[in-house]
């Protein structure tokens, strides 16, 4: 039985909220990876878009991290609200919820477990490993969403060649594949069988915690009962975190119903917001404006809709989904109609059983509909018109549910604009310069994609565990470089004026918090502190510059806590110094200090303390920068620590040298 790569599957509405919400607040994309990923049918949307023909004959995309630096954040945002607004027409009964429920803890399980068992069997690719546990299953997944029958038993009795197949199409290689077909093979007979085959088998056996999966761990890898147990338990408390962190009840009966709701309204929110923001700028064109929604409004409902656009007594059909309006307006007294009522009494109206007035009639005629919902749009002044949409009695309220938040959303926006909050003209500018910056991030993106590929087939052509390592850092390093251009995308504050003399040191360390925390603080044991002064931080350099000190010193001070510990960021200002005032900035840490062959060469370009392939490069970096501005850096170390303390000249020298 044929299934299409793209298939669209349920999600716990949970799992997508918090996906919608990271995507929308524009969090780390490792934030973003990490929630998307424990998901089965997110999963298997974006690996059917990443490598779809769309991208022509790149290189396969085998992993969510790859399958984001392909996409580029806007377009997985887009790529998500989709898949949720799919969610949202997946109505199930109680029981099906249940399933899906123990059908997502389930597959966590594997998921984690294989990861774990990957790095316990050193495995050099856990992550693939992890991505392989949600995907085992999706043949369940599949037979879920499918009436009761033949064909979703078909789905039930040949889950492990489903998931083959589909991983397959996704181009995530004969290895996954493998590990797919032969998932339920017998522990004996796979002992001599691939890692991941074995790895996967193992996981789905231990997800079920029973005695045969910890025999079959003794089997396949040797594990001794006493450590298989432990690596159960471990697995146990962290699905049950993630569930937490979700809001998804493991120990009592789930009842979707609030959060499906929730992700209902949340969905047609943003798809909302993004059409009221094609709105501007109204002024007199107002009613084109909202007319123009109506194709909006029917592709959302799923039936046709007319517009009928206010001014003072009268109402006007600007627009019909369903082919060119008609001729006709009508006055809005005496409010007879459901459509003159609800203008009148800015009010939603259904027909239901009320008596068709001669005007309702000739609505539903035009609509080709046996019954009406109408929806008023209101501005500051009042009622700016009404949308009508042709339903039947059946799905009158689901009409006046969805209809409803839409017409809410366009109604703020049109508040928004009449009352001069939102200035279009720069927000149309912003949005221009935002979407410049996508494109050439996701143009330097499939290059660094490619090359990691690249690295990882290397590195399993060879068996020099040296060589091993020194791709492993490349890779790390590659990984680095692809979270932090995709920070690129985000509006920090100030990016407008990259190319200014002057920047705030303060407010820079305050944008680059969330992005230093995300991606090189996730690490158990390390945590960052951030201390700033209330006084100015004024710097006669540009903002870019500061970033880059910054970044270096922090990631250098974060990877010397090899057995975790703290980096603190501190500013202060005004200090004075060679008669001029400077404003300084200090990122210490609480390792255990650097060597004194180290301390010789401190700003030199030589090998660092972090390994054979890292070049001690950033501080080599951080020198010449700081010297650019006539600055001054300096360092402290000793078995305490290390602190690196910077002083910048103060953006107002010039001024207070003509006191």
């Amino acid at each position: 039985m044929e299934i299409a790569p793209d298939i669209q599957l349920p999600s716990l509405p949970e799992v997508t909220l918090r996906a919608l919400e990271a995507c929308h607040q524009e969090e780390s994309y490792r934030t973003i990876s990490e929630i998307v990923s424990a998901d089965t049918a997110l999963v298997s949307r974006i690996l059917g878009l990443a490598n779809s023909s769309i991208y022509g004959a790149a290189t396969r995309i085998r992993s969510i991290d790859q399958a984001l630096l392909r996409l580029g954040t806007h377009r997985f945002h887009t790529l998500v609200l989709t898949a949720a607004l799919r969610q949202i027409l997946f109505e199930l009964g109680a029981d099906q919820w249940q399933q899906l429920r123990d059908f997502w803890r389930h597959s966590l399980t594997t998921a984690m477990t294989a990861k774990a068992l990957a790095t316990l069997t050193r495995y050099p690719e856990p992550d693939q490993a992890f991505m392989l546990g949600m995907l085992h299953n999706v043949g369940e997944l599949i037979a879920l969403k499918t009436p009761a029958g033949e064909t979703q038993q078909y789905y039930l009795d040949h889950q492990a060649e489903i998931a083959a197949k589909l991983v397959s199409d996704w181009g995530l290689g004969p290895m996954a594949a493998d590990a797919m077909l032969y998932q339920q093979s017998l522990p004996a007979d796979i002992r001599d069988a691939g890692h991941l085959v074995k790895l996967i088998s193992l996981a789905t056996r231990l997800a079920q915690a029973d005695t045969a999966g910890i025999a079959a761990a003794g089997t396949i890898f040797g594990l001794n009962e006493e450590l298989t147990r432990e690596i159960n338990r471990r697995i146990d408390h962290e699905v049950e975190g993630v569930a937490k962190s979700l809001g998804i009840p493991l120990s009592s009966d789930y009842d979707a119903g609030k959060s499906h709701e929730k992700l209902k309204q949340t969905v047609l929110r943003q798809a909302m917001a993004a059409q009221a923001m094609d709105l501007a700028p109204l002024h007199d064109s107002t009613q084109k404006c909202l007319a123009a929604t109506v194709t909006s409004l029917t592709l959302i409902t799923g039936l046709p809709s007319l517009y009928f656009g206010g001014y003072e007594k009268e109402l006007t059909l600007y627009s019909a989904s369903n082919g060119e309006p008609a001729d006709l307006s009508v006055t809005a007294s005496p409010a007879e109609s459901l459509l003159t009522e609800a203008y009148t009494n800015a009010r939603t109206l259904c027909l239901e059983d009320r008596k068709p007035s001669v005007l309702d009639r000739q609505l539903m005629n035009l609509l080709q509909a046996p019954s009406l919902v109408a929806l008023p749009v209101s501005g500051q002044s009042g009622c700016a018109g009404v949308f009508v949409v042709g339903t039947d009695a059946e799905g009158a309220a689901q009409a006046e549910e969805i209809g409803s938040l839409f017409c809410a959303e366009l109604s703020r926006a049109l508040v928004d604009i009449e009352n001069g909050t939102t200035n279009r003209s720069d927000a149309m500018a912003d949005e221009l310069a935002q979407q410049a910056i996508r494109r050439q991030v996701h143009e330097v993106s499939n290059p660094l994609t490619i090359i990691r590929q690249y690295i990882y087939q290397l590195r399993n052509r060879l068996d020099d565990t040296d060589m091993h390592q020194q791709l492993d850092v490349i890779r790390e390093e590659l990984d680095r470089a692809g979270d932090l251009l995709l920070q690129i995308g985000k509006s920090w504050q100030g990016m407008s004026n990259e190319l200014a003399e002057t920047c705030s040191l303060n407010e820079e360390l305050k944008a680059l918090r969330d992005l230093l925390e995300d991606g090189l603080f996730g690490d158990e044991g390390k945590t960052l502190s951030v201390q700033l002064c209330e006084t100015s931080t004024a710097i006669a350099a540009p903002a870019a510059i500061i970033r880059q000190i910054v970044i270096n010193l922090v990631r250098n001070a974060s990877e010397c806590l090899t057995d975790g510990g703290e980096v603190t960021i501190r500013s202060a200002a005004p200090i004075w110094q060679s008669g001029r005032k400077w404003v300084e900035l200090e990122v210490s840490d609480t390792g255990g200090g650097l060597p004194e062959d180290v301390q010789t060469h401190l700003f030199s370009p030589v090998k660092s303390t972090k390994g054979r392939s890292h070049g001690g490069l950033g501080l080599s970096v951080v020198k010449q920068l700081v010297d650019d501005m006539e600055g001054i850096v300096n360092c402290r170390t000793g078995s305490a620590g290390t602190a690196f303390r910077v002083l910048f000249p103060m953006a107002d020298n010039h001024e207070k040298a003509n006191d």
